[in-house]
């Protein structure tokens, strides 16, 4: 009996990983990119607080694959944000994690030569490299929370962080992400329900007590103080959109319900596009109809864009990946990216200035 085997029958293979401390004294943060994070981080929580303005606008690619097109990405969009920072705040996607259905590609992070090799400990360090290339440029960073061991590589250098539809209800998510030191999105369930998320948002902001690991990489007792800044992301579901005034008004209504700030972002990709790119204008304009009308609760949105359209599978030769496409969900291109924001931001211009005339002048005597 005492040569019985019952422990990991199926794990065929351990491999230790860097401590997240070491990781950063590796890849070194420069005192510009915390310096962006930092400001991200307060200008992001400003809007939440009624403080600020402006629309958040988290865009940018559904994943990162492409170190190059990244920063090519990232390079546009710095000189968008300049020209619209009176009345939008651009925070770029960087999914490094893809949650899967079944299977397939798990993301930069997990996988980051496509092939495979699952090398995670240059997934990390690459990953880490890039966030500060991106934050050296000036550009405040998003990403979805998915692995709750990743954060501790990668946290101090996001400014927005989402929980997706997926694992809004996972108790394990919640915990973590009221630790979080970004602000955080939850997305409503994928059946289009907003119990959930409105579940996860009074969860978060509690304190909590849960086995994590620490900066050192071990295993630890984590305690958390909660998480003030999360907020409702409306993605749409199985049963069709919810992006419009009406479905707005009922998220309104249960968000107020539950005792929780109304601050809602609209993901204009996933179900509310029905899975097409090119609807994602349609669901911007709508948005921005909203504010114009009045609305006071919409502080965001979400747009899926690369530097070209499309999306594309992984080849079996990935010299033959199409530069600057997506490999996961379809994206508006450049050009069109540029269109929306652009339009966007001359109509809301003077709706968002009357919205809340207190966080104007607060801003002007900063």
């Amino acid at each position: 009996m005492s040569n019985m085997k019952l422990d990991d029958l199926n794990v065929l293979n351990e491999e230790p990983l860097i401590s997240p401390k070491n990781l950063k004294k590796q890849v070194i943060a420069s005192q510009k990119a915390l310096q962006t994070v930092a400001e991200g981080r307060k200008a992001i929580k400003a809007i939440l607080n009624r403080a600020d303005h402006r629309l958040m606008i988290v865009v940018g690619p559904c994943s990162i694959h492409d170190y190059k097109s990244a920063i090519e990405y990232a390079t546009r969009l710095k000189d968008l944000a300049d020209q619209v920072s009176d009345n939008l705040l651009l925070v770029m996607r960087v999914y490094f994690e893809k949650p899967r259905t079944t299977i397939g590609w798990k993301g930069f992070l997990n996988d980051p030569k496509m092939d495979d090799s699952f090398n995670i400990a240059d997934g990390l360090a690459l990953g880490r490299q890039l966030l500060i290339d991106l934050t050296e440029l000036g550009l405040p960073t998003a990403t979805e929370a998915l692995d709750p061991v990743s954060p501790q590589y990668l946290q101090d250098l996001i400014c927005w962080s989402a929980i997706g539809a997926r694992t809004a209800e996972s108790q394990t998510h919640r915990e973590m992400a009221s630790g979080l030191s970004s602000a955080v999105g939850f997305k409503n369930g994928t059946d289009g329900s907003l119990g959930v998320a409105i579940n996860a948002l009074k969860s978060v902001s509690a304190p909590h007590r849960f086995l994590g690991i620490n900066h050192s990489g071990e295993v630890a007792i984590i305690q958390t103080r909660g998480n003030r800044h999360a907020h409702i992301v409306l993605r749409g579901g199985s049963d069709g959109p919810n992006y419009e005034a009406g479905m707005v008004a009922t998220c309104e209504q249960q968000l107020n319900a539950a005792d929780v700030t109304a601050n809602i972002m609209i993901d204009c990709s996933h179900a509310n596009s029905a899975k097409d790119h090119n609807r994602q204008t349609a669901v911007m304009q709508s948005v921005s109809d909203q504010i114009i009308g009045g609305n006071n609760s919409i502080v965001g949105l979400m747009v899926e864009s690369h530097l070209n359209e499309g999306n594309q599978a992984i080849p079996k030769d990935l010299a033959d990946l199409q530069y600057g496409v997506s490999i996961t969900d379809a994206c508006v291109d450049w050009k069109s990216t540029e269109q929306m924001l652009l339009s966007l931001n001359d109509a809301v211009q003077t709706a968002l200035l009357k919205r809340f005339p207190a966080a104007l002048s607060t801003q002007q005597s900063a």
